[in-house]
């Protein structure tokens, strides 16, 4: 086997692996904070875009997140029915809308945020050696470049 086709055999290896262990993850961390708040993945997601990065329009949102914009606007409407964010006319273009996101949606996230990382945390000092801490913080800068290129 040349070297080309073991790098290709190798990465999807390594993605069938990411894959499996990343949604595992997601899944256990999702019934977590599914206790805390009875808000689907893609609204938290978003709230959590609009508390991190601050206020956009629901065509960015949208594209940002890889949803259609009509699903966007279904996101959108239920979260501002909940009072987690608000409308309004973007000041450099009255013909568009800017979702803001609200106190109430700001506490949804920390909520979610805190729990999850409170479960994350616990499983790491558990389970994980100091070494193992280190090299798993090793490997994050890793991740985040992988979930930036997706």
């Amino acid at each position: 086997m040349d070297e080309t086709h073991q790098a290709a055999n190798d990465a999807v290896e390594v993605g069938a692996a990411l894959r499996l262990i990343v949604g595992r993850i997601v899944r256990k961390l999702r019934q977590a904070t599914d206790s805390v708040t009875d808000i689907p993945l893609s609204e938290a997601s978003v709230l959590a875009r609009l508390d991190r990065d601050g206020p956009d329009s629901p065509g960015a949102l949208a594209a940002l997140e890889g949803v259609r914009p009509q699903a966007m606007a279904t996101t959108l409407a239920a979260l501002e029915q909940r009072g987690l964010v608000s409308r309004a006319p973007d000041p450099a273009d009255g013909r568009r809308a800017v979702m803001t996101i609200t106190e109430a949606g700001r506490t949804v996230v920390t909520d979610r945020r805190s729990k999850s990382v409170r479960r994350l945390a616990e499983a790491v000092e558990q389970e994980l050696t100091a070494t193992e801490r280190q090299e798993l913080l090793a490997v994050l800068p890793l991740l985040d470049r992988l979930s930036e290129r997706l």
